[in-house]
């Protein structure tokens, strides 16, 4: 561990016991720092402050910002001169650089793209070491002796089943160089995969930590209550999305372990871990989180907000400031009985959704949305798959400028059928919608529309069907 980590965790633990004052008195040191690097070295930022007071003293006499302005300036936004999008898009659309450094000296990463515009993002090493630091913070929070001296003895075997393909995040590519380095000690495997092959290669490798998206954790737990699965990990992190609470007690019943959650962006992958009281704290000294209404106006506490504005206090290369994450948020008003100093929230974003369908057996298949993913391709800007019945799902695209519709069409019919087939659901019928994706409350792109969620809250535009 480099001194940088060392002299950042000795500051986290300070934080932590200095309470709420030296909390806040952090973040708004940090703020105003990350305004001043930004406005010093992005060309973006430099004309988007032009009128903003130096030094800041409060948030809200910064402009916000959001992925689509961002993304459109790329090249200004970031403040090293030699990263440019071109050069990004080459690297991670090369999958043999997973694990690699981007310029020897960043990590690169994309995201889904649920707020309608895909985005490319470019850690440094600060964000690396904060991220690294919080981490251990976390993982202190959640576990106790027993636990780690268990992880130990066992091996620490880790299994991540998440995107492999695009997705260049921290673990990913920690987990991929283990495998390249043939310690044996990491396993990634793709969230595409049909649960079967995931089973088959879980039960082989037998991991001691299992850290799935929520939506596979949830497919996992059904697939151990069946006694497919025969694994006992010590440990089981869930990722990417959010689950109701039953979904988490289930999860934890089946495996019979400690089962948590966090609560991040590719924009900031430190900003909140759960608690035993079903809430998530803030690690509020590196991260802003402002909770606004639709006029990105302060909600309460307590009231739940329209979106968030994220502030990353880490990432000099690629200041993320005031930025429209369009998830709803509610912030505890009371301190939570957990006894954290954190602040605490609970999070209304994206969820974890899974299709359930009916064989022709009568048996019940599910799908999470991560395995439609093979859809996601240069030519489809946007896709949102919604079963209006049992079997049938409709699917709606947004093409990106200049694809031939009509020639993508039956590529991406052709990749759902064989998701679907690979699950044994070929009667299932597909439909090709004349309508856009539609948006959810928060202002994301949902990939999949259950059956249920369907009949619960309708659609509209040429998707509405009784």
């Amino acid at each position: 561990m480099s001194t940088h980590v060392f002299s950042l965790l000795r500051d986290a633990r300070r934080a932590r016991k200095e309470g709420p004052v030296g909390i806040a008195r952090r973040q708004r040191a940090r703020f105003a720092e990350i305004v001043a690097h930004a406005r010093a070295h992005s060309p973006f930022y430099r004309e988007l402050y032009r009128d903003v007071p130096a030094p800041v003293e409060t948030p809200s006499q910064v402009p916000m910002t959001n992925k689509k302005g961002l993304m459109a300036r790329f090249d200004d936004w970031v403040t090293d001169r030699e990263i440019t999008l071109e050069k990004v898009r080459a690297f991670i659309s090369e999958p043999a650089a997973i694990g690699e450094r981007f310029l020897d000296r960043y990590t690169a990463l994309t995201t889904s793209g649920t707020t309608g515009v895909p985005g490319i993002f470019v850690w440094d090493d600060r964000t690396m070491a904060v991220t690294t630091v919080l981490a251990l913070r976390m993982l202190r929070e959640w576990l106790g002796a027993r636990e780690v001296f268990r992880i130990i003895a066992r091996g620490g075997r880790i299994t991540m089943v998440c995107a492999t393909s695009g997705h260049y995040a921290e673990a990913v590519a920690g987990a991929r160089l283990q495998e390249k380095r043939g310690r044996e000690k990491a396993q990634v495997l793709p969230a595409h995969a049909p649960v079967a092959e995931l089973v088959a290669q879980l039960n082989a490798f037998g991991p001691d930590v299992l850290a799935p998206y929520a939506s596979i954790g949830a497919l996992l737990a059904e697939e151990q209550i069946g006694g497919r699965l025969r694994i006992k990990p010590v440990f089981i992190v869930l990722s990417a999305e959010g689950l109701p609470e039953s979904g988490y007690d289930r999860i934890e019943k089946a495996f019979n372990v400690p089962v948590h959650h966090s609560y991040a962006a590719t924009e900031c992958p430190f900003i909140s871990y759960s608690c035993d009281h079903g809430w998530l704290h803030v690690n509020s000294d590196w991260v802003l989180l402002e909770p606004v209404d639709s006029e990105y106006r302060p909600v309460s506490p307590g009231m739940l907000s329209h979106t968030v504005l994220v502030t990353n206090l880490a990432n000099q290369v690629q200041p993320v400031v005031r930025y429209d994450l369009g998830d709803r948020l509610l912030l505890r008003p009371d301190p939570c009985e957990c006894g954290s100093v954190l602040p605490a929230i609970r999070v209304e974003g994206r969820t974890a959704d899974v299709l359930a369908f009916p064989t022709e057996h009568g048996q019940q298949v599910s799908i999470p949305a991560l395995m439609f993913e093979v859809v996601d391709t240069p030519e489809v800007a946007l896709f949102q798959i919604v079963q209006t019945r049992p079997t049938i799902v409709r699917v709606r695209l947004r093409f990106a400028p200049g694809a031939d519709p009509e020639r993508v069409w039956p590529a991406v019919d052709r990749e759902i059928r064989r998701v679907l087939a690979a699950h044994g659901l070929g009667h299932v019928t597909i439909e090709r919608a004349h309508e856009p994706p539609e948006q959810s409350a928060g202002g994301k792109y949902r990939s999949v529309i259950s059956h249920a969620e369907y009949i619960k809250h309708g659609s509209v535009a040429e998707g509405r069907q009784s």
